[in-house]
């Protein structure tokens, strides 16, 4: 973003990469994918590299209000100073926190999630790919709490996959109704408390039963909670956990 600001060039998004996308060796893969799609569309976007800081999102989450608002107001200062209007993120707390929460500290910027991204291109017909590009691959999809009860986003992730392959199958639980992966909240930073089974390997449980050998996620938090849950269950040679972004890209070979 620096390098096109002292050009005086202005990009049409901001793509908000996120921890996870930074830091996370799995999460990496996702950002890259969806930059793929980014480059194949020929979007004109922009990151902020080494000026990108946490939202504060777990901050507050865990209860430490003044370190998030030091967070947000300076991520805010940042994203004026760019004259930023429109972000694009992979990560729902992300999502969340700046669409939901950042306006409560002055912040007047767009919030976008890229499964509405995605989506909004598969409808205007920029982005397609074959009827069933995955084929018959049996594909499960866990709903992430800040996507879906958080932000009442069911339609479009579910949109996309059904363009990718004809063998999406639904959880016990799902859509308001689907149960968390156990990481939000901050709750993956944390020591399990009491109890009988951990909360993500109920959930994988849920997503075995469907017999699906793909299951898709939308969200870092989940995509940790659901590998560590498969790989409890000993089944990581025969189902993998994909973001929806990295399923796209499988299904335009990029």
């Amino acid at each position: 973003m620096a390098d096109l600001h002292a050009r005086g060039e202005q990009p049409e998004y901001l793509f908000w990469v996120g921890c996870a996308g930074a830091f996370d060796d799995r999460y990496k893969k996702v950002a890259q994918a969806f930059v793929k799609i980014l480059t194949f569309l020929d979007i004109s976007y922009a990151v902020l590299g080494r000026e990108e800081s946490c939202t504060g999102d777990p901050a507050r989450r865990a209860g430490n209000e003044m370190l998030y608002q030091m967070q947000a107001l300076q991520n805010i200062a940042i994203l004026e100073s760019y004259g930023i209007t429109r972000i694009i993120t992979i990560c729902p707390h992300c999502y969340n926190i700046f669409k939901n929460e950042y306006p409560d500290l002055g912040a007047k910027f767009e919030t976008i999630n890229y499964l509405q991204l995605l989506d909004q291109f598969i409808v205007s017909g920029k982005l397609s790919f074959d009827a069933a590009a995955l084929g018959g691959v049996c594909v499960t999809y866990h709903d992430p709490c800040y996507l879906g009860r958080a932000n009442d986003m069911y339609f479009e992730p579910r949109s996309i996959l059904k363009k990718l392959t004809t063998g999406l199958v639904e959880m016990e639980r799902n859509k308001s109704f689907a149960f968390c992966c156990g990481g939000g909240g901050t709750q993956m930073f944390k020591e399990a408390e009491k109890g009988n089974k951990e909360v993500y390997v109920e959930r994988t449980e849920e997503a075995l039963r469907t017999n699906a050998t793909v299951i898709a996620t939308a969200c870092p938090f989940c995509m940790t909670m659901i590998t560590d849950g498969i790989k409890s269950k000993n089944r990581e040679d025969e189902i993998k956990n994909f973001d929806i972004a990295e399923l796209i890209v499988q299904s335009l070979n990029l």
